[in-house]
């Protein structure tokens, strides 16, 4: 959510002494069911972006739902998928790690435990490293970005990355990390994180208010992001057929209205858009690509295709078209009508 946006980090002036971490569960004899099972009990270190609205692949009501055992529906990360970012990052952390002390000469060892902030139990945070005997580094976070994550380093350390590893300094009570991201496979690049007392303050702040939404139960509102879509419907796959009554409700009433005049101003930014990609087409008649000043326009035929006719295969073979039917689950559908008094006509529908 933008009215979370953070700074980048920056340095203390004049560093405290902060408490050290407490040792919440070794993790060298648990199963990752486990580990799962432990990491519902607090606010991980990968979860604190999500937390505060600022992961850009998980909304805070997908992490609730993971927090208060409503995941099940959700869809769930295999990691044996060798298609999975995860399942490379996990190979090649120890790569990673390794190829960092070769560039720095820092050691670095595991710390094989689930580390709990002094003060606020609900802090946890797993650590890939601890950097050993290095006075100006004590944490090291290793990463690996394929060809389409790249793009999200090439000014430095992301945003949801740099406020994970706030959250480890915020646990551990340490002053600075070194983030290594190895870049499609090739490029090791190290970043360092210096703690900022002021952000892990306004962090804390933030998460605390997300886990107060875990404790009460109550989930978190919807950010309009693809995964609050994906767990609206992991809520709710199906409708029960009763009408809800929000006449009298005016801040849903509020947002009904408002939802109303924006889709009236997409509607008419589409119809726009359809008359000037027109135009351009118009002018191009044949040609495949348009180049202008600042930019180009392609109108190319695609490759043809086939499909199945399956409506003569059912009147032709109806036997063989049951055969091999398969049950397509249903998914709920959201139309908007509104009054004629509202829009001035009978009413919209997507």
């Amino acid at each position: 959510m933008a009215e979370h946006s953070m700074a980048h980090p920056r340095r203390s002036a004049s560093p405290p002494n902060h408490r050290p971490a407490l040792k919440l569960v070794k993790t060298q004899d648990l199963s990752r069911d486990q580990w799962l099972s432990v990491r519902k009990g607090g606010i991980g270190s990968s979860d604190a972006a999500a937390a505060v609205g600022l992961n850009p692949y998980k909304s805070p009501l997908q992490l609730w739902m993971e927090k208060t055992g409503r995941d099940s529906n959700l869809p769930q990360i295999d990691p044996n998928d060798e298609s999975s970012p995860v399942y490379w990052g996990t190979l090649l952390e120890p790569i990673v790690a390794a190829h960092y002390t070769r560039r720095t000469g820092h050691r670095v060892r595991r710390i094989n435990a689930v580390l709990q902030h002094p003060s606020h139990p609900w802090m946890l945070a797993n650590i890939d490293r601890e950097v050993v005997g290095a006075a100006d580094v004590q944490i090291l976070e290793c990463k690996t970005a394929g060809y389409h994550g790249a793009r999200l380093w090439e000014d430095g350390v992301p945003e949801y990355v740099q406020l994970q590893v706030m959250h480890q300094l915020a646990v551990t009570g340490k002053q600075a990390a070194d983030v290594a991201v190895l870049i499609c496979g090739q490029e090791l690049r190290i970043h360092r994180v210096e703690r900022d007392d002021a952000l892990i303050g306004h962090l804390i702040e933030l998460e605390a208010r997300f886990w107060r939404y875990v404790e009460t139960d109550t989930a978190p509102p919807a950010d309009g992001s693809d995964s609050a879509a994906s767990a609206l419907k992991a809520l709710w796959p199906r409708d029960a057929g009763t009408t809800l009554d929000l006449s009298d409700d005016l801040e849903m009433s509020a947002v009904f209205s408002d939802l109303m005049a924006v889709r009236a101003l997409l509607a008419s930014n589409e119809a726009w858009e359809k008359q000037l990609r027109q135009r351009i087409q118009q002018r191009m008649g044949e040609a495949s690509i348009a180049a202008f000043e600042g930019g180009e326009v392609r109108w190319k035929r695609s490759k043809d295709g086939s499909a199945l006719d399956t409506e003569r295969l059912q009147a032709e073979y109806p036997e063989l078209a049951q055969q091999y039917a398969t049950i397509r689950p249903g998914s709920r559908r959201f139309t908007v009508k509104a009054h004629a008094s509202l829009l001035g006509r009978s009413g919209d529908e997507a």
